[in-house]
Order: structure tokens, then C-alpha cells, then sequence
């Protein structure tokens, strides 16, 4: 198959998500395409960029009408050529009652030339809601044929109803030909904003379970307890209340370190908390790390803790794909009761969950793991166990290509769970 990814930075370390489904559908043949408002800038980039030739796939779509106008330029000459041989295309490109406000940047028209000048695509996958209107030009302009599928992955379906483009998303909750949401709580969200139930299935994202070695939780023989967070600094993350738990136990336990490996526009607020609790040595800020290096902190701390919390703003989690990795490894567990995150760890076996921006909750759990680390082992293995038949990115990278496959012959579509809303009002 042809497939066209569409994504808001390409690349980006904070998700290797898409990066991982990206790199599973090469590996089983189909050709991919990558449309990117933006390129990714980091000193780190995940060496399947380069390993893939990823770079080379992607086609950069300007993000305002100001922005790299020399492209369009470029552009001017395939566009009345492309009006020439196909008299519809411009009576398409000036469809102001579908498009709306969109039309009026040159960003829509620098969208279809590149949708002209691609591969015709089988699939156009879309990463995000925000990213799904997109694709659909996309599909009008290089395949009306073409199968259309947004992946709402949390931030997009957490969003405010008040809100929403209603005219935007109307036209994409109509149009697109399915939706896949990575956990039951971001699909009843995106249902509520007017998104088809009947058109949603699970999938959640996942990690290759040979990339994260196992080992079996044990208290270690230095004494000193290694937490660990992996996590764009945020509220959503809720790194104020797990550096709050750590505070309450480091007199108690002067071995106790805490790792945050991540960067964001709460870093300094973070650090000036820590030196306000008295534990600056305690708590190191490890920046931006690609997925080799987060996995040896994996395999070198002990505890993994991600206190995620609803932001001021609405934003959520979605998945907390980061929780399965930990697990992933052997760590036991502590996170928040928190949106999508319950479907992703099985509470009081391979980790607990406390209710939001409960610092004395937190700090119990973390307290009761340190002192009976007799418990980690069986925690460990539950937590492997059920990533390896729930998460192996090779298992759902199967369904992801069944999904497209299946929608490319008219044939029914099942996720890798059944989703219904009983009792769901909806509003669109």
C-alpha cells in the first residue's frame, strides 16, 4: 500500500510513537510518506531517522502564509500546469464552501500541489484530530479513493467543547472514514465532541518489547533507591506532586534519588520547588533523552512514577506510553487514576494508582514500595506480562495494517478492543 502520515513536527522524541508505526509499515512493504507542518529541532534525533532514510520522506508544509514563501513560488509553475491538464483541480482548490477561511492562506494550495506531486495513496493516516481536515484536502487533491484515519491520541480530544471549530470538525467526523483512539477514555472524549462511535476503534500505541530488556525488580545492593520519571516538563505531567512525595520521604531515606529525564517551559519553576523543599541534590533534571538512553535509565533505576494531573488549561494525558515502557523493563509502577492511564496499568499488581495531585497518597505508595521490596519481583513480572500481550508494537503494528488493509477492500474494521457508549450523551 501507499500511505501518506500526517503529523504536526516530524522528527519529534516525544513521539516515537509515530516514529515506531512509521518504521513497522516499511519494514512490511508499503511505501510511506510523510506530510510535517514543521521539522523537529533537537541536537538528539532516534537513529531510525537516519536508519529509515525518514528525512527524505518527508514533504514540509508551510505553518503560516508567511512562512517560506519562496516554496510557493516554486510551486506556481506545477499549479497551472496541474489547472491545464486537469480542468477540475482548480475548480476544486476554489471550493469555498467546503474550506472556508482555509482557503484564503497559501497554505491549503501549497497542500495540493504536493498532493499532485506525491505517489497516489492508498491510505492517509493522521496523526491528531488537528491534523485530520488536512488530510482530507489531501485526499481530494491526489486520490479520492484514498482511506482517510485520524489517531486521537489524548491532547485532541481533551479539549474544551466550547472550543471546537464545529463547521471544521463536522466536515472531518463526516468525511474521514475511521478513527482510532490509543485508550477508551480518549475515545469516549472524542465521541462527546461529536466523533461517530461507529467509526472509532482501540489501538492503543506500543513499544518493541526486544528493545526493552527485562529485569527483575530487586531492592539494590548499594541501598540507594533510583525514581524515575520520563516526561515533558508540563503540569499535565504532575511533576510538581511527585517531587512534593519525594520531599516527604528524602529524611527519611537519605539515599533516595529522583530522575526526571525531560525538558519543557516548567524547568526552572520545578528546580526553584526543589531548592524551596530541601531537596535540589535530590532531584536531578536530566533533559531531553532519545529512546536508547531512556531505556538504560530504565535499566538502572528502581521505581518509575508519573503523577499526571488534568492542566489548568484542560490538557490531559492520553496514554502514558511511558508507563508501559517502565513496566516494560521490570519496574513497578506509580501513577494517577488519570484519564486513559488505568487501561494501561494493572493497579496493585504491577503498580498503583492514586487519585490526582494527591502528594500524601503519593508519597505512601512510593514509601510502601521502598519498604517492602519483597513485593518488586512479583510486581515485575506481572507488569512484563501484560505489556508483552497488550502493548508489543509488532502485535499492534499487525492490527494497524489489518485496519488498513481491511479499509482499502470496504471490508469491516475491528480494533484490538471493542468500544461502546452506553450511556454517552453526544454533542457535535
Amino acid at each position: 500500500m501507499n500511505i501518506a502520515v500526517v503529523v504536526g513536527t516530524f522528527p519529534s522524541l516525544s513521539e516515537t510513537f509515530i516514529l515506531n508505526q512509521i518504521t513497522g509499515l516499511i519494514d512490511r512493504g508499503h511505501q510511506v510518506d510523510i506530510y510535517a507542518q514543521e521539522i523537529g529541532v533537537s541536537s538528539k534525533v532516534h537513529p531510525d531517522v537516519k536508519r529509515y532514510g525518514l528525512m527524505e520522506r518527508v514533504h514540509l508544509l508551510p505553518k503560516s502564509s508567511g512562512e517560506k514563501f519562496s516554496r510557493y513560488l516554486e510551486s506556481l509553475g506545477s499549479f497551472l500546469k496541474a489547472c491545464f491538464n486537469r480542468p477540475d483541480f482548480l475548480f476544486k482548490a476554489l471550493n469555498f464552501g467546503q474550506y472556508g477561511t482555509t482557503l484564503l492562506t497559501w497554505r491549503l494550495f501549497y497542500s495540493q500541489m504536493l498532493s499532485l506531486q506525491t505517489r497516489r495513496y492508498d491510505i492517509i493516516h493522521c496523526h491528531f484530530m488537528f491534523n485530520g481536515p488536512l488530510g482530507l484536502i489531501i485526499r481530494q487533491f491526489n486520490n479520492p479513493q484514498a482511506k482517510v484515519v485520524t489517531t486521537f491520541h489524548g491532547c485532541d480530544a481533551n479539549i474544551k467543547i466550547e472550543d471546537v471549530d464545529r463547521k471544521k470538525y463536522r466536515w472531518l467526523f463526516q468525511h474521514c472514514d475511521l478513527f482510532t483512539s490509543n485508550t477508551s477514555f480518549t475515545a469516549k472524549q472524542a465521541a462527546l465532541l461529536g466523533c461517530p462511535p461507529e467509526k472509532m476503534v482501540k489501538l492503543p500505541v506500543g513499544l518493541d518489547i526486544n528493545k526493552y530488556q527485562y529485569r527483575e525488580a530487586r531492592f539494590p545492593q548499594d541501598g540507594k533507591v533510583r525514581i524515575l520519571t520520563v516526561a515533558r516538563l508540563v503540569e499535565k505531567k504532575g511533576l510538581e506532586y511527585s517531587i512534593r512525595a519525594v520531599a516527604k520521604l528524602a529524611k527519611k531515606y537519605p539515599n533516595l534519588e529522583y530522575l526526571i529525564a525531560g525538558d519543557g517551559p516548567l524547568k526552572s519553576s520545578l528546580k526553584a520547588l526543589c531548592a524551596d523543599l530541601g531537596v535540589a541534590r535530590v532531584v536531578q533534571f536530566l533533559d531531553w533523552m532519545n529512546q536508547d538512553e531512556v531505556r538504560d535509565l530504565y535499566r538502572t533505576s528502581d521505581i518509575f512514577v508519573l503523577a499526571s494531573v488534568t492542566a489548568a488549561n484542560g490538557d490531559k494525558e492520553g496514554q502514558g506510553l511511558v508507563l508501559q515502557e517502565a513496566q516494560a523493563t521490570g519496574l513497578p509502577v506509580v501513577s494517577t487514576l488519570h484519564n486513559g492511564i488505568p487501561d494501561g496499568v494493572l493497579d496493585g499488581k504491577s503498580g498503583f494508582l492514586v487519585p490526582e495531585r494527591d502528594v500524601e497518597r503519593l508519597a505512601q505508595k512510593l514509601d510502601y514500595l521502598i519498604q517492602n521490596p519483597h513485593v518488586w519481583p512479583d510486581m515485575s513480572r506481572a507488569g512484563r506480562d501484560f505489556i508483552e500481550k497488550k502493548y508489543d508494537i509488532q502485535m499492534l503494528n499487525n492490527h494497524l495494517e489489518n485496519i488498513f488493509r481491511n479499509l482499502s477492500f470496504n471490508e469491516p474494521v475491528v480494533g484490538t478492543e471493542p468500544l461502546s457508549f452506553p450511556s454517552l450523551s453526544l454533542q457535535g
